[in-house]
Formats: C-alpha cells, sequence, structure tokens
C-alpha cells in the first residue's frame, strides 16, 4: 500500500464516480444493483489515491454463506500503483470469520499477483464460466 492511498466504506455520493471508472456500471445494470445494494449493506469499500476515488472492492457472503470479494476494480490510470492492495487489506481487516475467499479468470495475471501479494492460496477451479478461461478460487486464512 503507497502512502497516499486510503481506504473507507462507500457512501451513496460515490455512486456517481464508480460508474466514472468503471464503465460496466453504466451499461451492465446487475452491475450497477450490485453496487447500489452492497453501499446501502455497507459491503462495499473505496480507495482514494491523491483526493480521488481509484478503485472499490464489494464483500457478499453469497459463496456458501462465507465472506467473498465478489468484486474489485481499480481505475486504469491506478493499478499497480497501491489501490487494490489497500482495498484488500481494508477489506480483510473487517472479516470476523477464520478465512475470505474470492476468485478471478485465469486470464487475470494482475489479479492473481496481487492475490499472491497479499498472501491467498488456490482453492478451486471452475470450468464453463467463461468459455476458455476458468475461474480460479482463493482462499486467505486471516486467523490461525
Amino acid at each position: 500500500m503507497t502512502h497516499d492511498t486510503r481506504t473507507r466504506l462507500a457512501a451513496t455520493r460515490d455512486r456517481h464516480v464508480l460508474g466514472e471508472i468503471d464503465p460496466r456500471i453504466a451499461s451492465d445494470r446487475h452491475r450497477c444493483d450490485e453496487i447500489d445494494a452492497a453501499i446501502a449493506a455497507r459491503r462495499c469499500w473505496v480507495a482514494e489515491r491523491s483526493g480521488r476515488v481509484a478503485g472499490y472492492g464489494v464483500l457478499t457472503r453469497n459463496f456458501f454463506a462465507r465472506d467473498f470479494l465478489e468484486l474489485l476494480f481499480v481505475a486504469e490510470d491506478s493499478r499497480r500503483a497501491g489501490a487494490g492492495s489497500a482495498l484488500l487489506a481494508a477489506i480483510e481487516r473487517t472479516i470476523h470469520a477464520d478465512r475470505l475467499f474470492t476468485s478471478t479468470n485465469e486470464s487475470n495475471t494482475a489479479m492473481r499477483a496481487l492475490l499472491a501479494g497479499r498472501g491467498y492460496a488456490p482453492s478451486g477451479r471452475i470450468e464453463n464460466l467463461d468459455p476458455g478461461d476458468p475461474e480460479l478460487v482463493f482462499v486467505k486464512f486471516l486467523r490461525g
């Protein structure tokens, strides 16, 4: 995490700027609804760099009733600058259970590197969600 990155729970006022950094929010009604619900449930965090929102993360409990990082998005101009790691750290601190799960496509090498750097271990593989690009599941054990 870089010294100029800070994280906080997302607020309703952040909704507009999240749509500016993540174009899928404007074009995908499901993504838009998911973000709105996460903000309302206080399960969405934002990372700010130099006073502007650089990314966001959404936590759910929809993965076998376990904490699951459903979505992590960092604005293209803020990638590989600590925002993703800061978001993971902030979300990990809120988890009361002993582990946190997440997943990413096999092709997403940047996310896989971020997860490895934060101590996440492979936990499974799901075929046939995206043809030719398996979903890889990861876990981080938070308490021993």
